[in-house]
């Protein structure tokens, strides 16, 4: 059975990324899914004299270890500012510090979720044009716009958006 890792770029604990990873990681036929909460892998905020001081701590060892050894991975990317989630920031700087291929080549859904019309598309796409530099093997993207108006009881209900999230989702599939 293949391991899908969902995750959001986000620490709230009602993340409407979270509540799209975990829907789009769950249409993966066949696939045990592990949604991963950024709550639950605390890290100092980096930065090279803090990382000198106390070295890697443990939960950026965990977490990169986690996603790698999955044979997929949903990512949905909180955007605050046009930019990632500082929680989110702070993970992946303390991981590019154990490898800079921090990715590890492992297919992935990248999407963005918000309340507006835009639906995350600046962060998405700062994001789809640095990963692969990090080994980032993005093979869909997907954005949802207007998430209080398209997703409804834990599912997009807007039909074209889950058209597109469905094909996002096959390629995904077809990748691992």
């Amino acid at each position: 059975m293949k391991t899908i890792v969902a995750f959001a770029g986000s620490n709230s604990k009602t993340s409407i990324n979270k509540q799209l990873a975990t829907y789009a990681a769950n249409l993966v036929d066949g696939a045990e899914v592990k949604v991963l909460d950024l709550n639950d892998y605390e890290l100092p905020m980096y930065g090279i004299d803090k990382e000198q001081e106390i070295g890697i701590p443990e939960n950026a060892r965990t977490f990169l270890k986690t996603i790698q050894a999955a044979d997929g991975m949903v990512l949905s990317l909180a955007e605050h500012n046009g930019v990632y989630a500082a929680v989110f920031k702070n993970i992946f700087d303390w991981m590019s510090r154990i490898d800079g291929k921090l990715w590890g080549n492992v297919p992935m859904l990248l999407m963005a979720t918000s309340p507006g019309g835009r639906g995350g598309q600046t962060v998405l796409n700062i994001a789809k044009g640095s990963f692969p530099y990090m080994g980032g093997n993005i093979v869909a993207n997907f954005s949802l716009p207007n998430f209080n108006n398209n997703f409804k009881n834990g599912a997009v209900t807007d039909e074209a958006s889950l058209k597109g999230l469905k094909a996002a989702v096959a390629k995904l599939q077809e990748a691992i």
